[in-house]
């Protein structure tokens, strides 16, 4: 077994070689915590939670670092427009993503670190890289300190780019800067900001810059070498690029390989504040059971763009409600023989070596719906036999994905109590057309099926008793 993965910095597939055997260490970009989460946020996160389900399943002990940027100038310019502290605000809006990723069953991160927690430890490092001649202290007094761009050779490899053809910096005021492509290690307090967003340090009071935040947090929680390092492709350049440079000029190995999740489109746009298509968290998953939604922005390769339409759910909806027609079915029909319970849940080869292909989850889940049609050919003909096999493998397929909709989690709440109501009144309405069966009443048994059918639900009848769904 090998997996193999798109390493962005190589711009080529590899083979993965983790450096700890049967470990994996995985830092991803959380989020900076400004507003409310768009789809973007919950499309990126669920990427990595792909990618660490996939590791697991495989046999690796995966060490998961998602962190917040909870202090940046966004959040206390934003801030500063309100009564609320900045730190209050960065709080709450961590919440609504911490709620976003919950009810997209993103397993929790093993560790996530707010930025606020590890200052020391950026001190440390601009300290180190203050000594070793790759940044400096802005003489202009306002205690601001860069990056010095121009003096590690290597800037660029990230994305393959010359330093002659970057943009300015745009992270810090350039007055201080001896190139206005360095970027901000630290930025000296300034007199609009509030003295809670302001620590003690060598420089004079301040705060860290963005990307040393990475840097510090990576290294404190996997060491000064881990494995991967992911992100939204929109974090290749500057942020990526900043973190590796400043991360090896200290004298770190950093990441061995780098990954860039594709962004999400709206229409065919790009999504963005700019052009008001931006659509957040809460309202999508509003638009669909939250495992629908997961379904969606799972089916896409996470390299690719997804671009997001008016049906686009309604589509997903439909192809997972075959999958869990045919996991309810199979339950039903199986029940009281001997292919009763799931038994091991192995997924297909051909759905591990999609996966192994760099999380070819597209081609896995083509995998998936063969499987259940499958199934389903083989209990219509009554070969228990192949539907056990199907079920097995369905079983196996929608846990590795996290997506199985008989599930508990995703059987919660209000959806969940509205069909156990609706199970009571039609489990009657079953009852009643059984004893008209038994009893011979054939037009009273058909009257009831007419009622339940006009009704959208469709009726089953199998040797261990009538059975019904909703019709899809």
């Amino acid at each position: 077994m090998t997996i193999r993965l798109y390493d962005s910095r190589q711009q080529t597939l590899v083979d993965f070689v983790p450096l700890v055997p049967g470990q994996v260490g995985l830092y991803v970009c959380g989020p900076t915590v400004q507003s409310s989460p768009h789809i973007g946020h919950l499309r990126s996160a669920l990427v990595y939670d792909l990618w660490r389900r996939w590791f697991t399943y495989r046999g690796l002990d995966v060490t998961l670092v998602r962190n917040v940027t909870d202090i940046d100038d966004k959040i206390l310019a934003l801030a500063a427009d309100t009564t609320e502290e900045w730190w209050a605000r960065a709080y709450r809006y961590e919440l609504e993503f911490t709620a976003g990723y919950q009810a997209l069953g993103i397993l929790p991160p093993t560790y996530e670190p707010r930025a606020t927690a590890s200052v020391s430890e950026m001190q440390q490092i601009i300290t180190t890289l203050l000594e070793k001649g790759h940044a400096y202290v802005a003489p202009d007094g306002s205690g601001d300190v860069y990056f010095d761009t121009a003096a590690w050779p290597t800037y660029g490899a990230l994305t393959n780019q010359s330093i002659d053809d970057m943009a300015p910096a745009a992270d810090a005021d350039p007055r201080g800067k001896r190139d206005s492509r360095d970027f901000a290690l630290w930025k000296g307090h300034k007199a609009d900001e509030p003295e809670s967003a302001s620590w003690a340090s060598p420089w004079g009071e301040g705060r860290p810059g963005w990307h040393i935040e990475c840097s510090a947090m990576s290294a404190r929680y996997l060491g000064e070498a881990f494995d991967i390092h992911g992100g939204g492709l929109d974090l290749r350049f500057p942020h990526h690029e900043n973190e590796l440079a400043q991360s090896t000029a200290a004298g770190m190995g950093f990441a061995s390989y780098w990954m860039h999740n594709g962004l999400v489109a709206v229409e065919g746009q790009k999504m963005s504040k700019s052009l008001g298509n931006s659509i957040f968290a809460a309202d999508f998953l509003a638009q669909a059971r939250p495992v629908v939604v997961r379904y969606f922005f799972s089916a896409a390769h996470y390299r690719s763009t997804i671009d997001y339409h008016e049906g686009a759910l309604l589509e997903a909806e439909a192809a997972l409600d075959r999958v869990e027609t045919f996991l309810e079915r199979a339950q039903r029909r199986l029940a009281d023989t001997r292919f009763a319970g799931v038994g091991a849940r192995v997924v297909p080869d051909e759905f591990g070596e999609a996966m192994d292909d760099d999380l070819n989850v597209p081609q896995a889940v083509a995998v998936l719906h063969d499987t259940v049609r499958a199934g389903n050919v083989a209990l219509d003909d009554g070969d228990l036999d192949t539907a056990a096999r199907s079920w097995q493998h369905v079983a196996a397929m929608v846990a590795v994905l996290g997506i199985d909709p008989t599930a508990p989690e995703w059987r919660a709440g209000d959806e969940a109590d509205a069909h156990r109501a609706l199970g009571t009144l039609v489990d009657v309405l079953l009852a009643e057309r059984q004893q008209a069966r038994a009893d011979r009443d054939f037009s009273r048994a058909d009257e009831i099926r007419g009622v339940l059918t006009g009704a959208g639900i469709t009726i089953e009848d199998t040797p261990s008793g009538s059975h019904w769904s909703l019709e899809q």
